[in-house]
């Protein structure tokens, strides 16, 4: 008779073994429509599983997290039957969920087309209207090969063939399609009814480029026909701000083959990389950080003796010159330690924080660059903070306190917060990474931050939070982090002497806000579709004239805003003015100042924004001013007429 305990505290008790499904029955008939699975103590299972004994049960639906990854692990179930039942000679590979969406790779003798999509999405529509059941069993693994090999799943058979022979596996049965997989899965295909199927692509079998191409078939799957609108609409959102086509729009910077992965920044592009250098300079002084500039190649014994060439020696560009072999730094830390070694420190002097604009390059593949989102050659805001145990938290806490700051200036407001513990290849003791682990717990724990632990995710070093920023169509980006280090300043021979006159090994805090220049550029503009705000727009305000009588004055005036610290130009163009608004509109540029014999007369000028509002008419000393404020405030009090 098994007591049910749920997640309220309540009990429920039942004379005869039950399953997930009559349980959720048993609470009433809407959630047990809605039921997709049971998480029986902390385990995800099919909502067919039968419980014969005590335990703990929360019932799982569309929405929670867990639901949502069956509906999309069951539609890739429901894509491989529409292919099976429209192309009979494809063979099925496998089929898992990834981020918004899921996919699965077919071997098939011809290349699937948009309209054979269309079909496939047809056909999946149909199936999940039929709310096939689906239906596990188990089988043993000789069975397994046998069953796929005698259905010409060759694929399927060779996955099987790799497993040990007295592990017994299962299958899901929906209607014709047979699959094998570990489950969980919805209860039947009813519950798949809001998909998309987005692309195709290629994909070696196993990720092999030894083994044959396979056709990966990418789709997307929500819990509701709202979700999957919404979904569908930030990718077009995302499609009209890509960061390498407004780049091109804006004349702001290319790449080119000749130097894969690296940046060319035109006059604007730079303006914008300078503003946020320049800010970031500024804010990091206020803070009490000392500023400073390391080498580009520094000898291979030092990144050995760091640990970097043993993880990252195959991302690291590698030189030699007169027999000696060297490495163009992939980042910074190991070059900080030398300048904290450089002298007899003493305890008074924590916490040292040192902070650089280092210029770092790493060896990515050809095939993971994006735009300068992904770049090889990049610049981050780093910082490293030497500190003693004692000032972990505190040093923590105010860092904190420092990007929140930073992340609202740019107009964030919005951060998720993941604490990346210990992984399995790793330095330094478990004692130290108690103590680090517990620090930065502690210091989000006294923000009254909400946070969630990825356990296995820290770097080799040490534990981290990775701060990330969510944008305005809710996509999120992973910018900002803090890494505790009890491992590297020994390795490197740091030391400090205590207040004992003993000496001390310090602790060494990574720290980065806005992680690259490049890719928090990129995602800047992204989201604001290159709209940027008033203090990093490269034109800030674009002067023209009606006729050639107010070039004289056009160009004084541009002078007047040049000599109060703005970027102001001319456009004198002997062009309509209506088409100079335009470009200039396209430009976006933040505001522009159409000058005719009415406003030089007068003394008044009517303001016109990039989004066709109009501010005015002011006079200069208030134009100045209300740009000046916008400025001041980065953008939180924009100009008003």
């Amino acid at each position: 008779m098994p007591t049910i305990t749920l997640p309220d505290g309540s009990q429920r008790s039942f004379e005869q073994p039950v399953s997930i499904a009559d349980v959720a029955a048993d609470i009433g008939p809407g959630l047990a429509k809605a039921t997709l699975a049971g998480k029986v103590n902390d385990t995800l299972v099919d909502a067919s599983t039968v419980l014969d004994n005590d335990a703990t049960l929360a019932i799982v639906t569309s929405r929670d997290d867990e639901g949502l990854h069956l509906i999309r692990h069951s539609t890739a179930h429901l894509m491989a039957q529409a292919v099976k039942q429209l192309y009979p000679g494809v063979q099925v590979t496998i089929g898992p969920v990834i981020e918004d969406g899921f996919y699965y790779d077919f071997a098939f003798e011809r290349t699937f087309t948009p309209d054979d999509l269309t079909a496939i999405e047809k056909r999946m529509a149909e199936l999940a209207k039929e709310a096939f059941p689906i239906v596990r069993s188990e089988i043993a693994r000789n069975d397994a090969v046998k069953f796929f090999t005698d259905l010409s799943e060759e694929y399927k058979a060779e996955i099987i063939r790799d497993i040990p022979e007295d592990e017994v596996l299962s299958l899901y049965e929906q209607g014709d399609f047979t699959d094998l997989c570990r489950g969980p899965h919805v209860p039947h295909t009813g519950h798949l009814g809001h998909f998309k199927l987005m692309k195709v692509a290629g994909a070696y079998w196993r990720g092999d480029s030894d083994n044959a191409m396979l056709q990966r078939i990418y789709g997307t799957a929500w819990a509701s026909k709202k979700d999957l609108k919404a979904y569908l609409h930030r990718l077009e959102e995302a499609e009209k701000r890509d960061h390498r086509k407004i780049g091109k729009q804006l004349d702001l910077f290319h790449l080119q083959e000749e130097a894969p992965g690296m940046v060319f920044w035109h006059a604007d592009g730079w303006t914008i990389y300078q503003q946020i250098e320049q800010y970031m300079r500024q804010r990091q002084k206020e803070e009490g950080y000392k500023e400073i500039r390391t080498p580009q190649i520094v000898d291979m014994s030092l990144w050995e003796k760091s640990g970097h060439a043993d993880k990252f020696g195959d991302d690291m560009f590698a030189v030699k010159s007169e027999d000696r072999s060297y490495a163009i730094k992939p980042m910074n830390c190991p070059c900080h330690v030398q300048v904290f070694n450089q002298g007899l420190r003493s305890y008074r002097e924590l916490p040292l924080r040192l902070a650089e604009f280092g210029s770092c390059h790493r060896n990515e593949l050809s095939g993971a660059l994006h735009g300068i989102m992904r770049v090889r050659g990049f610049v981050q805001d780093d910082g490293h903070i030497f500190c003693g145990e004692d000032q972990i938290q505190e040093e923590c806490s105010t860092f904190i306190d420092f990007l929140h700051s930073v992340y609202e200036d740019f107009g964030f407001t919005e951060v998720i917060y993941r604490l990346s513990t210990r992984p399995a290849n790793r330095v330094g003791s478990d004692e130290s990474w108690d103590k680090s682990e517990k620090a930065l717990a502690d210091a989000l724990d006294a923000k009254g931050l909400d946070w969630k632990e990825l356990p296995g995710e820290g770097a080799f070093y040490g534990p981290k939070v990775e701060f990330s920023l969510k944008d305005c169509i809710g996509r999120v980006w992973q910018c900002g982090t803090i890494q505790v280090d009890f491992s590297m300043p020994g390795r490197l021979d740091a030391t400090y002497v205590d207040a004992k006159g003993e000496r001390q090994t310090p602790v060494m805090l990574h720290r980065a806000i806005l992680g690259s220049f490049e890719r928090f550029i990129g995602i800047l503009l992204e989201d604001h579709e290159g709209k940027m705000p008033l203090w990093l727009a490269p034109n800030q305000v674009r002067i023209m004239n009606i006729t050639d009588k107010q070039q004289d004055f056009c160009k004084k005036l541009e002078k007047t805003l040049t000599d109060q610290g703005l970027r102001a130009q001319c456009d004198l163009r002997n062009e309509k003015i209506g088409l100079k608004i335009r470009e200039a509109t396209l430009g976006r540029v933040p505001y522009m100042l159409v000058i005719g014999d009415k406003e030089i007369e007068s003394g008044q000028f009517s303001v016109r924004t990039r989004d066709a509002s109009e501010k005015g008419p002011m006079d200069l000393d208030t134009l100045l001013s209300g740009l000046k404020a916008e400025i001041t405030s980065r953008g939180r009090n924009p100009l008003e007429g």
